[in-house]
């Protein structure tokens, strides 16, 4: 009786998932969503600070759980949401793990770090959506859902001299947010995108002093964004507050 009840019980969560859930962003995404929603969020490599942010979210009155998974790899990815299966429905999936693959200018590049940033950033975010979208499609058996994809601002500015690379693999999330959107609408399944600009996260110490005050300085809102405001973006376009947002590539950018 009691395993009859716990798999009833986990039939009836709603989960809130995000890749890349572990830190920055991700971990402030998880952060906000496990005050209305049970979250999973899936990581690389950094068992601590998955562990600490699970603590985190526990003491706070949420549940919350974390999966090792590397996002490129479809094997460990498809694994993983076989695993959030067994805890409920997939109802939300923002689509946040990403590199930059380094500052290289393009004659510069690596092949390696290219195919890195593509094979995570891209291919990653492709096999996570389509594991969502079997999962949500009112076609396939679904109660349908919301896609959030985690785009950049270098997908409109092309990041010349440092991350042209990046650049690209967002553009192409912002293609497939607008592709998914219109092919999976009329089966309740809502896809948008956020775009974060200059965000005070650790991508941005890469930079030299120097090089991030000449770029805050040209922000017109003339400071970094922070991830409590990206979260904030994503949470709305995850909620029925807009639902009928599909398709929206939302720049949260400070008019940079």
């Amino acid at each position: 009786m009691e395993f009859i009840m716990s798999a009833i019980l986990s039939q009836q969560r709603n989960l809130f998932v995000i890749t890349g859930g572990s830190r920055g962003i991700g971990a402030q995404i998880a952060r906000m969503a496990a005050r209305t929603h049970p979250v999973v969020i899936l990581y690389r490599h950094d068992v601590e600070a998955a562990d600490t942010l699970l603590h985190e979210i526990g003491v706070s009155g949420g549940q919350a759980w974390a999966f090792q998974a590397d996002v490129g790899d479809e094997a460990a990815l498809c694994n993983a949401f076989r695993r959030i299966d067994a805890l409920g429905r997939v109802e939300v999936l923002v689509n946040n793990a990403g590199l930059t693959g380094g500052a290289s200018r393009v004659g510069d590049l690596r092949g390696e770090a290219l195919a890195q940033v593509l094979q995570v950033n891209v291919f990653g975010a492709f096999i996570a959506a389509r594991e969502a979208v079997r999962r949500m499609s009112t076609r396939r058996g679904g109660a349908g859902g919301v896609i959030v994809n985690l785009s950049s601002g270098a997908s409109v500015l092309g990041a010349p001299g440092t991350w042209v690379h990046y650049a690209a693999s967002k553009g192409a999330i912002d293609t497939l947010t607008i592709g998914l959107a219109k092919e999976v609408a009329e089966e309740g399944i809502r896809v948008n995108a956020v775009r974060p600009g200059v965000i005070n996260t650790e991508i941005h110490q890469q930079r030299t002093p120097q090089a991030l005050a000449m770029i805050v300085n040209s922000i017109p809102i003339g400071r970094m964004g922070t991830v409590n405001e990206v979260a904030e973006a994503v949470l709305w376009l995850a909620s029925p507050a807009a639902s009928y947002v599909t398709g929206c590539l939302m720049d949260v950018r400070g008019g940079f």
